[in-house]
C-alpha cells in the first residue's frame, strides 16, 4: 500500500487518498523488514498527507497516528494499547500494530508524507510466521473474538483527521501530551537501529 500510495502522490492524487489491502504479500515495516498480513484478516492502509511542516517535524506526525491508533482500541474494542517508541502499538507487551511514514520532499518543502498502518485485527496464532510467535498479538486473540474492519477502520480514520486538525491549528502540544500517557518508554533504556547503526540511552 505504500508504494501505491506514493505512485498517487506523484501523480497529483489529493491530501486525504487512502489505500487499503485486503492482503499484503509484499509488506514491509521499518528499515526493510518484513510485515506478514494474510488474506481478509487484518487492516493494511496508506494515507497521503501534504502538511505544510517543517521537515524536522515530520516525525511527530507518527506519533500522532499512534496516539489515533491507541485511542481508537480503547473506544472501539475495550482494549488497552501502548505505544513503543517510534511506531510500535503494544497489547500486553506484544505488537499489534506498526506504524510507516515515509516522506518525499526537498530541501525546503513536502511533496508528500505517506503514513502507513499494519494493524493485527483478526489474525490467529497460527497464521503468524515462526519468527513473531512469543511477540505479535491480534485484537481478535485478545478479545476472544473476531472484529469487524471496515468500522475500526473508519473510526481510527476519524481519530487520526481529528488529531491532524489539532495539530496543524495548535502544534504538537497537545498530542504530545497525550503520546506520553500511553509511551511506555519513557524513562527506561532503549536501543534505537536506525540505517547509521544504533545508539542506546534512556
Amino acid at each position: 500500500t505504500q508504494n501505491k500510495c506514493q505512485e498517487l502522490a506523484k501523480e497529483g492524487a489529493p491530501e486525504g487518498t487512502l489505500v487499503v489491502a485486503d492482503q499484503q504479500t509484499e509488506g514491509k515495516g521499518r528499515l526493510g523488514r518484513v510485515w506478514h498480513s494474510p488474506p481478509g484478516a487484518n487492516i493494511s492502509m496508506s494515507l497521503l498527507l501534504r502538511p505544510a511542516l517543517e521537515l524536522q517535524k515530520c516525525p511527530q506526525l507518527t506519533l500522532l497516528t499512534a496516539v489515533a491508533v491507541v485511542e481508537t482500541l480503547h473506544e472501539f474494542c475495550g482494549i488497552s494499547a501502548q505505544i513503543k517508541w517510534p511506531n510500535d502499538i503494544l497489547i500486553n507487551g506484544k505488537k499489534v500494530c506498526g506504524i510507516l511514514t515515509e516522506l518525499n520532499a526537498e530541501s525546503d518543502r513536502i511533496h508528500s508524507l505517506i503514513v502507513g498502518i499494519g494493524l493485527n485485527v483478526n489474525t490467529l496464532p497460527e497464521h503468524f510466521p515462526e519468527d513473531v510467535h512469543g511477540i505479535a498479538t491480534s485484537l481478535r486473540i485478545e478479545k476472544g473474538e473476531p472484529l469487524r474492519r471496515v468500522p475500526l477502520l473508519q473510526q481510527i480514520l476519524t481519530r487520526l483527521e481529528e488529531l491532524y486538525d489539532l495539530y496543524l491549528a495548535k502544534g504538537f502540544a497537545p498530542v504530545k501530551k497525550r503520546w506520553e500517557t500511553y509511551a511506555v518508554t519513557i524513562g527506561k533504556k532503549v536501543t534505537i537501529r536506525t540505517l547509521q547503526g544504533s545508539l542506546s540511552g534512556y
